[in-house]
C-alpha cells in the first residue's frame, strides 16, 4: 500500500512539473516575442482594436500583457526549477495563477475586439491553467 501511494505521488509530481514546464515555454516565448518584435505586434493590434473603445489603449495594454507574460513565464519557470529539486509547489502555483490572469487579459481583447475565433483558441490554454492551479494547490 506505501509503495503504490509513494508511486502516485511520482505521477502527481511529474504532472506538477510538466504544467509547470509547458507554462513556462507559453509564456516566456509570447512575452519575449512581444519584446523583440514590439513595433510588429502594437501595429497588428492597432488595426485589431481599431473599431473598439479599446483603440487609444492599445500601447498601454500591450506593456500590461507584455509584464504579465513573462512574469507568468519566468515565475513557472522558477516553479518547475523548485519542483524538480524537491521543493514545495508554491512558486509554480503562483506562475499558473499568473499565466491564469494573463490569458483572462487576452480572452477580453480578442472578446471586446468580437476576434470570437481568436479568444475560442485560448479556451484551452485557460483550462490548462485552471487546471494547473488545482493540481499545484
Amino acid at each position: 500500500m506505501e509503495l503504490a501511494f509513494i508511486e502516485l505521488l511520482k505521477g502527481v509530481l511529474s504532472v506538477k512539473i510538466l504544467v509547470s514546464a509547458f507554462l513556462a515555454i507559453l509564456f516566456i516565448q509570447s512575452g519575449l516575442d512581444k519584446v523583440f518584435d514590439w513595433g510588429g505586434n502594437l501595429s497588428w493590434l492597432k488595426g485589431h482594436f481599431e473599431k473598439s473603445p479599446l483603440k487609444n489603449l492599445v500601447p498601454l495594454m500591450l506593456g500590461v500583457v507584455t509584464v504579465f507574460e513573462l512574469a507568468a513565464g519566468f515565475v513557472s519557470a522558477a516553479g518547475c526549477v523548485v519542483l524538480v529539486s524537491g521543493g514545495e509547489a508554491t512558486i509554480a502555483l503562483l506562475g499558473a495563477q499568473l499565466s491564469a490572469v494573463s490569458l483572462i487579459m487576452l480572452f477580453f481583447g480578442q472578446r471586446v475586439a468580437k476576434d470570437y475565433v481568436g479568444a475560442a483558441t485560448l479556451v484551452s490554454y485557460f483550462i490548462l491553467s485552471v487546471l494547473a492551479i488545482v493540481i499545484l494547490a
